[in-house]
C-alpha cells in the first residue's frame, strides 16, 4: 500500500508527499522561497496552519502575507505575541479579545496601571525576545469544561466568560512556552516568524463595547514580514496623522462637536456648509440628468412603519428609543427607505412606469457605542445619497448596471481612481427565500460581468434583506475606505405589499434596489479632506479666491472687487486687517486656499489681479477678466494643484 498522498494546487497541477507529513512540509516540494513566505493555508477550502498534519488527499492553496487571509493571521499571531510580551512584564494582566484588524492588531487588557509610551517600549522590547526565543506555536483541542477549568484557575474572567457562551463542546488553544490562549487559529509555525513590529498606540475600551462594563486598555500594534514594510507603513501612519481629517477640520474651520449638542453630531462651520452645498447640488443634479425623482421624508416615522419593515425584529441594537407622541411610538429613521416606499406606494404604477428612480439627500439616525465614534467618518446622525429604483425582474441586471457606471463616474468626479469591488453574498441572520437570494446574486454578478468589472466574493456580508456590491476607494496613501454600494431587495416589496399592473392586466411585485454612491456625505467628506490633505480641487474649496488688502488705503477697491468675483459665482473672501502684506499670505497660505490675491496701488491703477497658486511662490498678473475665466475653467476641469 503506498505511503504517499497527492497534493493538488490551484492551477491544477499536483505534488506527492508523504503521509503525515505537515502543510509546510508540502509547501517545501513546492517551492523553497514559497516555504520561507508562507503564512498558512487553504487546505481542501479550509484556513489552517501550516503545521497541520496530512492524512489523505487534499486541495492545497498557500497563503502569504499579501494575501488578505495571511496578513490576517500573521496580525493575528502578533497579538498573542504582544499578549505573551504583556504577561511577562506586567504578570497580572487579564486578557479580553485580541483581533487583527485592518491596521494591524489590538488586544484589550485589564491591568492596573494606565499604560504609557516608556510601558510600550517595555513590551516592544520583550516581544523582540520572544520572537528570538523561536518558541513553537502548537494547537491544543479540548474540552470546554477543561478549558473553562484552566482559565478559571488562571483568573481569566473574560476568556471564562467567552466559553461560557460558546455553543461548541470542544475549543482550541494555541501554546507558545509557556502562554497559552483560547483561539480558533490558524497561526504561524513559530515565533521567530514576526519579524518586524510597532505598538503604535493605547486606547480605552469597554469589555465588549458597552458603557456598563469595564473600561480595559486597547493596545494597538502592526506587524510585518521586514523591517523594510515595516518602515514604510510608519511613515504611513505619520502621513496619516498630518492628513487627519479631524485636525485639519479645525484648522480650515470646517466642522466641530458640542458635548451640549451630543457626541457624534457634526456642526458644520460655514467653510464645512459650503463644501456639502457643492457636494450636494452637483449630485442632485446628476441624478436628475439620469431620470431620477426627488423625494423628501421626515426624520421620524410611526413604529408600525418599522414593524412592517422588518427593521425592528433586525435592526433594532442600531435604532434609538422611540419617543412617544399621542401615545405612539415614533422612531428617529435608521433608514430612508420605509418612508420612500410611502410616496411610490401612493399611487398605481403601470409596468411602463419602471424603472422608477427615486433619490432624496435623506439625514438617518443610527445608534453608535462612543467607543466607535471617530470625527466625521462615524458618526450617529448622517446624510446619505440615497436612492431606491423599483423595476420588473427583468430590468435588474440593466438597473445595476447602470448604477455601476453611475458610481464609478461619480468616484472619478472627486478624484478616486482606485477602487477595489465586493460582492457580499447571504449573511446567516436573513430573510428572503433561497431563490430570490440566487436570483439577486445572479443579477449582481452578471451586471459586473458585461462591465468587465473585477471583483471579490465577500461570503456572508450581504444585508438581512439581500446581497449587495460595495466599492471601496483608494485615498491618495493607499488607504481602502467603502462607500459606494448596490443592494437588491426582494424583501421589502414583499412586506409593504408593492405591485404594479403588468402588460397583461395583473399586479405584479416590482423588485426593489437600494443604492448610495458616496455613502454618508459626512464619512465622505471626512474622506475627502484626507485625500486631498485639506487642499480641495478649486470647484470644491469653500474659499477659491482671498484677497489681501497691501495697505487700508485698498480696502474698498478689495471689497469691490470681492462682489464682482461673488456676483461671478467665485467664492471670495476678504482680508483687509491692518497687518502686513507677509503676515496676511502667511495666514492665507495655512488655509489652503487655492488662489491668494495682493491688491495694492498698481493692481487697481491697471485694473489688473496680483496672484499665486497654491503651492508656488511665484505671482502672476492678469486682467480681471482673464483671472475670473482662468477659475471658471478650472472649476470646469476639476483642476487639483
Amino acid at each position: 500500500m503506498s505511503n504517499q498522498i497527492t497534493i493538488t494546487l490551484p492551477d491544477s497541477s499536483t505534488i506527492s508527499v508523504e503521509k503525515g507529513k505537515t502543510v509546510y512540509d508540502a509547501v517545501g516540494v513546492i517551492s523553497k522561497g514559497l516555504q520561507k513566505a508562507a503564512v498558512c493555508a487553504e487546505v481542501d477550502g479550509k484556513l489552517t496552519d501550516l503545521s497541520a498534519v496530512l492524512e489523505k488527499n487534499v486541495k492545497l492553496k498557500v497563503l502569504t502575507f499579501d494575501t488578505p487571509q495571511g496578513r490576517d493571521v500573521y496580525w493575528h499571531s502578533a497579538s498573542h505575541l504582544m499578549a505573551q510580551a504583556i504577561r511577562r512584564v506586567f504578570p497580572g494582566a487579564k486578557f479580553a479579545i485580541g483581533p487583527s484588524i485592518d491596521t494591524g492588531f489590538y488586544y484589550d487588557v485589564d491591568i492596573e496601571k494606565n499604560l504609557v509610551p516608556e510601558d510600550l517600549e517595555k513590551i516592544e522590547a520583550e516581544m523582540r525576545k520572544i520572537s528570538g526565543e523561536d518558541l513553537e506555536i502548537t494547537r491544543e483541542e479540548i474540552s470546554k469544561a477543561d478549558a473553562i477549568k484552566r482559565f478559571k484557575d488562571k483568573g481569566e474572567i473574560y476568556k471564562v466568560e467567552m466559553l461560557e457562551e460558546m455553543d461548541a463542546d470542544t475549543v482550541s488553544l494555541y501554546h507558545q512556552g509557556e502562554f497559552y490562549d483560547l483561539c480558533r487559529g490558524p497561526h504561524l509555525r513559530r515565533t521567530s516568524d514576526i519579524r518586524a513590529f510597532k505598538l503604535v498606540s493605547v486606547a480605552g475600551a469597554y469589555w465588549r463595547g458597552d458603557e456598563k462594563n469595564k473600561m480595559l486598555q486597547r493596545v494597538y500594534g502592526v506587524a510585518f514580514p521586514s523591517d523594510k514594510e515595516l518602515k514604510k507603513h510608519i511613515e504611513l501612519i505619520e502621513e496619516a496623522k498630518k492628513r487627519d481629517h479631524r485636525k485639519l477640520g479645525r484648522e480650515l474651520d470646517l466642522f466641530s462637536f458640542s458635548n451640549d449638542v451630543g457626541a457624534g453630531l457634526p456642526l458644520w462651520h460655514p467653510n464645512g456648509a459650503v463644501l456639502r452645498f457643492i457636494i450636494d447640488k452637483f449630485e442632485t443634479n446628476e441624478h436628475l440628468k439620469r431620470g431620477y425623482r426627488l423625494f423628501g421624508v421626515p426624520h421620524i416615522a410611526r413604529s408600525t412603519l418599522y414593524e412592517i419593515s422588518g427593521h425592528l425584529g433586525f435592526y433594532t441594537e442600531n435604532m434609538y428609543s422611540p419617543i412617544q407622541i399621542d401615545g405612539q411610538d415614533y422612531y428617529l429613521k435608521p433608514m430612508n427607505c420605509p418612508s420612500q416606499i410611502q410616496i411610490f406606494n401612493s399611487s398605481m404604477k403601470s409596468y411602463r412606469d419602471l424603472p422608477y428612480r427615486a433619490f432624496e439627500m435623506g439625514t438617518v439616525y443610527r445608534y453608535e457605542r462612543s467607543g466607535v465614534l471617530h470625527g466625521l467618518t462615524r458618526v450617529r446622525g448622517f446624510t446619505q445619497d440615497d436612492a431606491h429604483i423599483f423595476c420588473r425582474e427583468d430590468q435588474i441586471v440593466d438597473e445595476i448596471q447602470e448604477v455601476l457606471d453611475f458610481t464609478l463616474y461619480m468616484l472619478e468626479v472627486f478624484g478616486f481612481s482606485e477602487k477595489n469591488i465586493y460582492l457580499s453574498t447571504r449573511p446567516e441572520k436573513a430573510v428572503g427565500t433561497d431563490a430570490n437570494w440566487e436570483i439577486a446574486t445572479a443579477a449582481l454578478k452578471s451586471a459586473l460581468e458585461k462591465n468587465n468589472i473585477a471583483y471579490t466574493i465577500d461570503p456572508g456580508e450581504g444585508v438581512f434583506y439581500g446581497p449587495k456590491i460595495d466599492v471601496k476607494i483608494k485615498d491618495a496613501i493607499g488607504r481602502e475606505w467603502q462607500c459606494s454600494t448596490i443592494q437588491v431587495d426582494f424583501n421589502l416589496p414583499e412586506r409593504f405589499d408593492i405591485s404594479y399592473v403588468g402588460s397583461d392586466g395583473q399586479k405584479h411585485r416590482p423588485i426593489m434596489i437600494h443604492r448610495a454612491l458616496l455613502g454618508s456625505l459626512e464619512r465622505f467628506i471626512g474622506i475627502l479632506i484626507e485625500h486631498y490633505s485639506g487642499k480641495f480641487p478649486v470647484w470644491l474649496a469653500p474659499v477659491q479666491v482671498m484677497l489681501l488688502s497691501v495697505s487700508e488705503d485698498e480696502a474698498a477697491a478689495v471689497e469691490s472687487l470681492k462682489s464682482k468675483l461673488m456676483a461671478d459665482e467665485i467664492r471670495a473672501e476678504s482680508d483687509i486687517r491692518g497687518e502686513s502684506i507677509g503676515y496676511k499670505v502667511r495666514d492665507a497660505i495655512t488655509k489652503k486656499i487655492p488662489y491668494i490675491a495682493v491688491i495694492g496701488k498698481k493692481e487697481i491703477e491697471e485694473g489688473t489681479v496680483s496672484f499665486r497658486k497654491r503651492g508656488e511662490n511665484k505671482p502672476q498678473s492678469m486682467k480681471l477678466d482673464e483671472f475670473k475665466g482662468m477659475i471658471h475653467e478650472a472649476v470646469q476641469k476639476r483642476t487639483v494643484f
